[in-house]
């Protein structure tokens, strides 16, 4: 590895002048589960590594029914897992955060990280993108605030300008009636990067019946993840039922421009977006009701 300056600010503000005056040199820590791997292996250099996970609201973990989740952008998937309340209420996040690496790495990796890691194959992205996540960013300018399924722009590119750094992100607090979930498919049982991924977020009539309002969003078959805007349309006013889950996974395919690589092929990739997205219609349905 390369050798690079090291620096672990305890105010948000002294990590944002150290960003600003490192320029494209810098690189922010916040679990670093990834970035130590690239720079390792040579696929990103750095001259100051910014380890933020000392900066106190950038590790707030903060959940009220009636006001949402608010999710510091270095707190690890491990604590919201832990959270029974709050795994309740997202559980389509509760999903992702799981199965991001082993135990290990999820004591470690944030949910903020994954964001800014901006991987076509993020697990943690696609669930976001269904709960209409806010991500709240600040930096030399001041702070503004980006829906998540505007964030990424790129296979690990996103919207960050020189000197931003990812504070927070907001998920609304959560209605009766609804449910989330999250399945992604791998080759091997664990610990493997998804060949595609799909979220879905549903809210059901009083019945548990009917769709009144989804969101579809897939991982690992584009060149970001991606909301499936038309199909998450179609579904209002249907009712929950197979054939109709079935015809949403048709939808969402229109959404998938994925590519051939040693993981899978663009038609295999293309068929599993029908797949995962009918089966996590049924599961986020079936959550919804309870």
């Amino acid at each position: 590895m390369i050798e690079f300056e090291y620096a672990a600010p305890t105010q948000l503000d002294d990590a944002i002048k150290q960003l600003t005056a490192a320029g494209d040199g810098a690189r922010v820590l916040a679990g670093g589960t990834d970035i130590i791997v690239q720079l390792r292996e040579g696929l990103r250099s750095a001259d100051l590594v910014i380890d933020v996970k000392k900066i106190p609201e950038l590790t707030q973990l903060e959940f009220c029914g009636e006001q949402g989740l608010h999710l510091g952008a270095s707190v690890s998937c491990r604590r919201i897992y832990d959270d029974e309340n709050i795994a309740a209420a997202y559980p389509g996040l509760a999903d992702a955060v799981r199965i991001i690496g082993g135990w290990q790495i999820q004591s470690r990796a944030s949910v903020g990280g994954n964001l800014c890691n901006s991987s076509p194959a993020a697990d943690a992205i696609p669930p976001l993108i269904t709960y209409s996540a806010q991500a709240h960013i600040a930096g030399p300018t001041g702070r503004h605030v980006v829906p998540v399924e505007e964030f990424c722009t790129g296979p690990g590119r996103n919207v960050l300008q020189q000197g931003e750094l990812l504070v927070a992100l907001t998920l609304p607090p959560q209605p009766s009636g609804s449910g989330s979930a999250y399945q992604r498919f791998i080759p091997r049982n664990e610990m493997d990067i998804a060949v595609a991924g799909a979220a879905v977020w549903v809210q059901l009539d009083k019945r548990g019946e009917r769709i009144e309002r989804a969101r579809i969003a897939l991982s690992a078959v584009a060149p970001t993840p991606v909301f499936a805007a038309e199909a998450s349309e179609w579904l209002s006013g249907q009712p929950a039922s197979e054939e109709v889950f079935a015809k949403a996974g048709e939808l969402a395919k229109r959404v998938a421009t994925p590519i051939d690589d040693m993981r899978g092929t663009a038609e295999y990739r293309t068929h599993l977006v029908g797949v995962l997205t009918k089966r996590t219609l049924a599961t986020a349905c079936e959550r919804a009701r309870t």
